[in-house]
């Protein structure tokens, strides 16, 4: 690859981000969280595909989050059955808002694999009370690192985030992908902060590409 200084074109319908991944080798004092009434907690234990699916779209569609939406029902359900990966889903009012997904598969690690809340409940403290409780799930495992990523089409505040919650960056990739909206994993309506860039020339409303 060359990574020599200057800009590489991209091909129409390609997409790429600057991943950061960032990790814990020993536990960190929860930060204090904010005042409020905040959601409740629950497990949830081998969901099928689809609801699954619903949930990881709820939350990672404005971010064009697609890793779990290209696997098929028996590629799906053999990890989120697995008895090492652990779901949780924040829910307020019979509405769920956020989940966090802990991969143990490896030993002595845990994963973040995903973090996130609706949009619509974020920036009142949710965010802070969910990572709290998945600090406190995963040291509660024999483990020895905790990890995560994120990347630049994540929420603007999320690297932030981690590092204010005691995460050191270690390593930066870039990720060159097609773009899920192109290929049909999401709506062409998601994430419209990123613009569509389509092979010759744009269709206009109405028309496929």
């Amino acid at each position: 690859m060359d990574l020599s200084d200057g800009y590489t074109d991209l091909p129409a319908g390609k997409l790429a981000n600057v991943a950061t991944c960032l990790e814990m080798l020993e536990r960190c004092p929860p930060r204090p969280e904010p005042p409020g009434p905040g959601g409740s907690l629950m497990q949830i234990n081998a969901p099928d595909a689809e609801r699954y699916r619903r949930l990881f779209r709820r939350i990672g569609e404005p971010y064009l989050w697609f890793s779990r939406l290209e696997l098929g029902d028996e590629a799906l359900d053999q990890i989120v059955a697995d008895p090492r990966v652990e779901i949780y889903v924040l829910a307020r009012d019979g509405e769920e808002i956020g989940f966090v997904e802990l991969d143990f598969r490896t030993e002595g690690e845990c994963e973040i694999a995903f973090f996130g809340l609706a949009d619509s409940a974020t920036g009142c403290g949710n965010g802070r009370r969910l990572m709290n409780r998945a600090l406190e799930l995963a040291w509660s495992h024999p483990i020895r690192r905790l990890w995560l990523h994120t990347c630049s089409l994540d929420h603007p505040d999320a690297l932030p985030f981690y590092l204010r919650s005691g995460f050191r960056a270690y390593k930066r990739q870039i990720e060159f992908y097609n773009d899920p909206r192109l290929v049909g994993l999401l709506p062409r309506t998601a994430a419209p902060q990123v613009p569509l860039i389509y092979a010759g020339r744009t269709p206009s409303s109405g028309q496929n590409p």
